[in-house]
């Protein structure tokens, strides 16, 4: 049975390569056309082709791949930790948005070579993989493309699997009588699959992933450090700190279109009843600032843009972040955070780890995907570290509680504290002792093996 599903996997998969092949011209145009739109860097384009920019060091080679800023600051702890136990090897990150590679280029430790990912073209895979010869490749969450781990299994590298994760829409997609020998077939490819939660794990048996090779060790997500605040960006956030000391301050994080106009809906409400308010709204994506800004004003709004470093006047009750890499400092500007991407059908959450760290009280929608796993093992771990609300009216009500009950703010924002300090308690070590169990005992200060490409 498995034989004859490995069969048909690799029909599928032939089938796969050849169009990806086929559409390789268009794909090439695309790119273009996306660093027209600004959406690739404007000179290091050509990486996404699979043409390195930056030289190759002699040595073993541990690539690490991510898709966004949030998988490639999970990774960053992981890396460290890497290096710090094996201080041999040379590490490769990729990233593929450019907004990743804005904040991940000045906060890397020099010894880490940072570069765009190759799309899944076999050119583009074949240039990559022939230039830096990586002797393991770890990919985080979702990042399943069939050419890069055939191509890598086929030349003997090894694959590793962290904080997997993989949607309910994908999962359907995969688990059609059509595709599933395919992913079935990717999956075997790998000798270490690390799911963030046990769900996600159960996902991965069903797509018939080898059992031996599924491992556990926590969320990365609860371990992400501190990224992309400049020493002007700092100093301004401590000014803020005292510029906000008489006001009541809450946050609205991570917020998505159409988000904007139930936390402007809840401002409104609470300056009512609290005139003091100071509400900072960071969106999703810091252009949407500046137009959430400008449409704010429009209205009559007191606002003003993080990325222009202007003075609170008396008047401001508006705070608009358009900048990237500073959401873990300002959370400590505040001690009520609600996380966005989470009010709207069709959304899929956020990261609320973050707040808890920094202590605030955490409140988050219903609509969170797979954070649920995180939410349930917060409150678990306390019933009062998350509160969620269905939608304006439960977070109107919500705050005006929390700022009204002083006793229960300081619990909701202990417990919240309290959940993430257990949560998160060794989990990078966890993922270290799984690496080099499964994937990283081979490698020694002088091996480094020679792809047959």
């Amino acid at each position: 049975m498995v034989t004859r599903t490995m069969k048909k996997g690799l029909v599928v998969y032939k089938i796969y390569r050849a169009l990806s092949c086929g559409v390789s011209p268009l794909i090439r145009l695309h790119l273009r056309w996306r660093r027209f739109l600004g959406l690739e860097h404007s000179r290091r384009w050509p990486e996404r082709l699979g043409h390195p920019s930056q030289p190759r060091r002699p040595g073993p080679l541990l690539w690490f791949h991510a898709v966004s800023l949030g998988e490639g600051m999970i990774a960053v702890p992981v890396i460290k930790h890497c290096i710090q136990r094996m201080p041999h090897l040379n590490v490769l990150m990729t990233i593929t948005t450019v907004s990743a590679f804005e904040v991940l280029s000045k906060s890397l430790p020099s010894e880490i070579v940072l570069q765009f990912s190759p799309v899944d073209t076999p050119s583009s895979i074949h240039s990559f993989l022939d230039y830096w010869k990586p002797n393991v490749i770890v990919l985080m969450e979702s990042e399943l493309w069939p050419n890069l781990i055939m191509d890598a299994s086929k030349n003997g590298i090894t694959l590793a699997l962290l904080n997997a994760r993989m949607s309910e829409k994908s999962f359907k997609v995969w688990s059609r009588q059509e595709l599933l020998p395919l992913i079935s077939l990717m999956l075997s490819k790998f000798s270490l699959i690390v799911p963030l939660s046990t769900e996600q794990g159960i996902r991965f048996q069903l797509l018939q992933a080898p059992p031996y090779i599924i491992n556990f060790s926590g969320d990365l997500k609860y371990v992400i450090e501190d990224f992309g605040v400049n020493e002007r960006g700092r100093n301004n956030i401590d000014d803020l700190r005292l510029q906000l000391t008489q006001k009541q301050v809450w946050m609205a994080s991570s917020i998505h279109r159409g988000e904007e106009e139930i936390i402007l809906g809840v401002h409104i409400a609470l300056m009512q009843q609290q005139p003091n308010i100071m509400t900072i709204i960071v969106p999703r994506h810091p252009q949407e600032g500046r137009e959430i800004a400008k449409k704010l004003e429009k209205e009559g709004q007191k606002v003003v843009l993080r990325s222009r470093y202007e003075k609170f006047k008396p008047e401001t009750n508006i705070y608009v972040v358009d900048t990237l890499g500073e959401l873990r400092h300002l959370y400590t500007l505040t001690p009520i955070a609600v996380i966005g991407g989470s009010l709207l059908p069709g959304l899929a959450g956020h990261n609320i780890s973050e707040a808890a760290a920094a202590g605030c009280a955490v409140l988050t929608g219903y609509h969170i995907g797979h954070f649920s796993h995180m939410v349930l093992e917060m409150q678990r771990s306390n019933p009062l570290s998350v509160l969620q609300v269905s939608g304006k009216s439960e977070l109107e009500k919500a705050l005006f509680e929390l700022f009204t009950n002083a006793t229960l703010l300081e619990a909701r924002r202990r417990a919240a504290k309290e959940a993430f300090c257990s949560l998160s308690c060794g989990i990078v070590e966890n993922i270290w002792s799984l690496l080099n169990f499964h994937v990283l005992s081979g490698l020694s200060a002088g091996e480094s093996r020679s792809l047959r490409l």
